[in-house]
């Protein structure tokens, strides 16, 4: 991997996350879990680049991105699409991901990702809430019966990119 510059991404940010979808990967007492993400974005707030990401308080996953500050952001290409698709589906509560898939976990810094990534994002927590229903602008109630109908609410990340690098 090959570290660039957050100025020097050329991607549209609404295809590599809607449409491509990434992982969040984070470590937690020695082990890696993963989940695919369609949900996020990226910005800049208190003086730093960052991403905002939406994690349901059910994932597993967000066991282990509360558990540490770093984590990582990995963009596949769209050869993996079957292996986001297994990690957006399946809980690592109940196996291995990273042995189901066949990914292979490397450090940059500590910071867990996956070395058949085209893109990573290493991250460093900032902010995290909890969403709530009376939050919702009035003109947008129905957000809240058509995606939390079962109360399983997101919780809000912002964290600050902390480096970006991308495939040789």
């Amino acid at each position: 991997m090959n570290e660039i510059s957050v100025e020097e991404l050329n991607e549209n940010p609404f295809k590599m996350i809607s449409k491509n979808w990434f992982l969040i990967t984070s470590e937690k007492d020695g082990r890696t879990n993963m989940m695919t993400a369609s949900w996020g974005g990226l910005g800049f707030i208190w003086n730093k680049n960052v991403v905002t990401l939406y994690v349901r308080k059910s994932r597993y996953t967000k066991t282990f991105l509360d558990s540490s500050d770093d984590f990582s952001l990995c963009f596949f290409d769209e050869k993996y699409r079957k292996e986001l698709t297994y990690c957006g589906k399946t809980s690592g509560r109940n196996e291995d991901k990273v042995s189901a898939t066949g990914l292979t976990v490397d450090h940059i810094d500590s910071v867990p990702y996956f070395r058949e990534s085209r893109l990573v994002f290493t991250c460093k927590k900032l902010y995290c809430q909890e969403m709530a229903s009376e939050f919702f602008a009035s003109s947008s109630k129905e957000l809240v019966g058509t995606f939390y109908g079962d109360n399983d609410w997101h919780v809000m990340y912002i964290a600050e990119i902390k480096g970006v690098y991308k495939a040789v």
